[in-house]
């Protein structure tokens, strides 16, 4: 069993940066493999970012590539979303998730957080 809790979401400009980060707990972490996703109002969920449980393989959506960086850190069980150069179309909730493989595919996960709302302003 993970659980998993993200944090660092708000409100930012148009242009600004954020950092979310999802802490699990559980010792067995470093196993899985972790996603973020994302649901705006009235939108499905849809995937962000993805990384392997080494963090040799990182997978992006066409939407924030070259703008997010995912990140994690086995000793402190937490993964991290750096978002920059943010737009008013990123404002959603962000959720991280636990899985088996890094892949954009969300039934792939296993478990998932409360997620933190992120919203970018004009």
């Amino acid at each position: 069993q993970v659980q998993l809790v993200e944090s660092g979401g708000g409100l930012v400009q148009a242009g600004g940066s954020l950092r979310l980060s999802c802490a699990a707990s559980g010792r067995t972490f470093s196993r899985y493999a972790m996603g973020w996703f994302r649901q705006a109002p009235g939108k499905e969920r849809e995937f962000v970012a993805a990384i392997s449980v080494s963090a040799d393989f990182t997978r992006y959506s066409d939407s924030v590539k070259g703008r997010f960086t995912i990140s994690r850190d086995n000793a402190k069980n937490t993964v991290y979303l750096q978002m920059n150069s943010l737009k008013p179309e990123d404002t959603a909730v962000y959720s991280c998730a636990a899985g088996q493989s890094p892949t954009w595919y969300r039934y792939s996960y296993d478990y998932w957080g409360q997620g933190t709302q992120v919203t970018v302003s004009s």
